[in-house]
C-alpha cells in the first residue's frame, strides 16, 4: 500500500520531530523533508515573522498548502509543524498517506527542549509551562487519532528511538508499498 512509503511525524514542538526524522530518514534510505523548512525556505522569512504578518490562521493556510503537497511525495520522512494535526484536512492527508508516528514527551522535556529557541512564536509568552500544557490539552487528542505509532522520546537516547520507529515500520502490515 503506497500510504506507508512516507513516514510522517507529528507531536509537540521540542519532541524531537526533525532530529529523530533526519536519522530516521538516513537509517531507511528516505528522503527527509521537514514542513516548517520548507514554508520558510519557500517564503524567504521565518516562521516568526508569518505568525507576526498574518497570524496564526495565516500561517495555517500555507502550512495546509504546504503539507498537501508534501504529504503526496514518496519514499520521505516527514517532520510536521506541531499545530499541523489541527486542521482536520491534514489530520486525513496524514492518515490517507502515510504511516504516522506520534512522538511525545513529559511537559519538562518539552520546556528544557525549547526553552532557548525563540524562533517558536507559540511559547513567546510570560508562562510558557503554561501554554504549552494549554496547547497539549487541546492537540494531544489529534495526535492519538493519526497515529500508527506512539513513541517517547523524553530523555531517551536518539539511536533507540529511531531504531524502536523503524523495526515497527519494517513490521507494518503495510510495508513494502
Amino acid at each position: 500500500m503506497a500510504r506507508c512509503d512516507t513516514i510522517i511525524l507529528v507531536g509537540p514542538m521540542g519532541a524531537g520531530k526533525s532530529t529523530i526524522g533526519r536519522r530516521l530518514s538516513a537509517t531507511l534510505g528516505k528522503n527527509f523533508m521537514d514542513s516548517d523548512r520548507e514554508i520558510e525556505n519557500r517564503t524567504g522569512v521565518d516562521i516568526s515573522l508569518i505568525f507576526e504578518l498574518e497570524g496564526e490562521a495565516g500561517f495555517r493556510r500555507r502550512e495546509s498548502r504546504i503539507l498537501d503537497e508534501l504529504t503526496r511525495c514518496r519514499g520521505i520522512v516527514l517532520a510536521t509543524g506541531g499545530g499541523a494535526v489541527l486542521d482536520p484536512r491534514n489530520r486525513q492527508r496524514f492518515r490517507q498517506r502515510g504511516f504516522v508516528v506520534y512522538l511525545h514527551a513529559s511537559i519538562d522535556h518539552l520546556l528544557q527542549r525549547t526553552a532557548r529557541d525563540k524562533r517558536r512564536p507559540l511559547l513567546q509568552t510570560d508562562d510558557p509551562r503554561v501554554r504549552l500544557q494549554e496547547i497539549m490539552l487541546e492537540r494531544e487528542p489529534l495526535y492519538h487519532e493519526v497515529a500508527d505509532l506512539e513513541v517517547e522520546t523524553g530523555g531517551r537516547n536518539i539511536r533507540r528511538v529511531v531504531r524502536e520507529i523503524a523495526n515497527h515500520y519494517k513490521k507494518a502490515e503495510c510495508q513494502g508499498g
